[in-house]
């Protein structure tokens, strides 16, 4: 089982930036593909970006695509997100996710994955 934190959250203006972190906790963090998601209210979390067990995978939607980099440590048991050149569509609250699944690549659909965290609001103002 692992255990995610997500920090790094607040409120920016529309065109600026922020770093997201997603800390786990377990020995095994290397055998999970991550991925962080989005849920903004009224709406249903969707996903943002995924990365392999091995960080050679990466994939994004076209909503993100070129402003938000997905990484991970696997030494630090850390998935960062940065967000570049935010929208105030980008608000909402974001989850750091873990995926068991045992395929190679990257998963993207909300049911592949197994563990999440609490939470972190992004907040971007026009």
């Amino acid at each position: 089982q692992v255990q995610l934190v997500e920090s790094g959250g607040g409120l920016v203006q529309a065109g600026g930036s922020l770093r997201l972190s997603c800390a786990a906790s377990g020995r095994t963090f290397s055998s999970y593909a991550m991925g962080w998601f989005r849920q903004a209210p009224g709406k249903e979390r969707e996903f943002v970006a995924g990365i392999s067990r091995s960080g050679a995978s990466r994939y994004y939607p076209d909503s993100v695509k070129g402003r938000f980099t997905i990484s991970r440590d696997n030494a630090k048991n850390t998935v960062p997100l940065q967000m570049n050149s935010l929208k105030p569509e980008d608000t909402a609250v974001y989850y750091c996710a873990a995926s068991k699944d045992v395929r190679v690549g990257v998963r993207t659909s909300i049911y592949e994955y197994d563990y999440w965290g609490q939470g972190t609001q992004v907040t971007v103002s026009s």
